[in-house]
């Protein structure tokens, strides 16, 4: 449902998977689920992509992403846990905040891009967060919603991608027992795409965005007292 444009639902995911499995292999875990999505959503949006905004936003992200291998790489997994729980915290305060920011006032130069790109690519890496600095960014170019929509899924198609050998190698935090458990929650994303695709233009998304975010919330701080 995330995938299908419901801004929200992926932290949300994140949270749940880090609560139900250890923080770190759950970023392990999730990918390829995210990669299927992925695939659904590019397939779907293919005709609705600006690519000038994502090659603007990639090479970023990549940047952050091998930085985020590297800090990640050995730390123990309370540090690990605490500090994706702090990322989860500081991404519901940025949502929450941008609800009330006036949009016209944000920069589009490069700095910005770079900034946002970088944090994403960081964020992305140590556990799948990267939607609050994306969604921001995107926000700013001022693209329709759905080409909001088809260059995020384009772009977190590639950076997904980009991280997988990482998990697999170096992490390994991909293994045999890790895709036996995607293959059994492979069916609730064709279900979840299809169903968030009905759904989006249907409900008030301020009111469904803020319920996600306190339970988000309240879910982040569970992970840093457990």
């Amino acid at each position: 449902m995330s995938k299908a444009g419901l801004k929200g639902m992926g932290i949300l995911i994140v949270t749940l998977m880090a609560l139900v499995y250890e923080a770190k292999a759950s970023t392990g875990i999730l990918l390829p689920l995210l990669i299927t999505a992925d695939i659904i959503a590019v397939v779907y949006y293919r005709r609705s992509v600006r690519w000038e905004y994502l090659w603007r936003f990639l090479p970023w992200m990549v940047m952050g992403v091998l930085v985020g291998v590297f800090v990640g790489k050995d730390l123990p997994e309370d540090l690990f846990k605490k500090g994706m729980a702090a990322i989860i915290l500081l991404s519901v305060v940025i949502m929450f905040a941008w609800e009330r920011y006036d949009k016209s006032k944000v920069p589009d130069q490069m700095w910005f891009a770079g900034t946002m790109g970088f944090a994403a690519g960081f964020t992305t890496m140590i556990g799948n967060l990267a939607g609050a600095f994306s969604n921001i960014f995107f926000l700013a170019s001022r693209i329709p919603k759905v080409e909001f929509i088809g260059t995020a899924a384009w772009l977190f198609f590639f950076i997904n991608l980009f991280k997988l050998p990482f998990h697999i190698w170096s992490w390994q935090t991909i293994d045999p027992a890790t895709l036996w458990i995607d293959l059994t929650l492979l069916p609730g994303i064709f279900i979840g795409f299809f169903i968030g695709l009905k759904v989006v233009d249907k409900f008030k998304e301020n009111q469904f965005r803020k319920f996600i975010l306190l339970m988000t919330a309240i879910g982040a701080v569970v992970m840093l007292i457990r």
